[in-house]
């Protein structure tokens, strides 16, 4: 399935900075960024589960904000792009 995850990290201070890292860090590792804080993931129910309790484990609820968007498995119907910056089909091969 498809999950949409947007974030907002407040970087006012040090560990805010760290928290925005940390957190882009891990999305990184369940998917690809289509914009700053935006991230693509297409991940299997046991995956969603462990990638929302390592980012809830980084941020602060009380100043920092998090949303999954789940598109499902049809999510190509459901994604229209325009502009630059197209996005890699992460269930096609991959190529060098």
């Amino acid at each position: 399935m498809l999950i949409l995850i947007t974030y907002d990290v407040s970087t006012v201070s040090v560990s805010g900075q760290k928290r925005l890292r940390k957190v882009a860090k891990v999305c990184q590792n369940y998917g690809q960024r289509v914009q700053n804080s935006v991230f693509e993931c297409i991940v299997d129910s046991t995956q969603l589960a462990t990638l929302k309790v390592e980012i809830s484990n980084i941020i602060d609820e009380n100043l920092d904000s998090l949303r999954f968007y789940n598109l499902g498995n049809n999510y190509k119907n459901k994604v229209e792009h325009i502009g630059t910056k197209k996005s890699i089909d992460l269930e096609g091969p991959l190529l060098f």
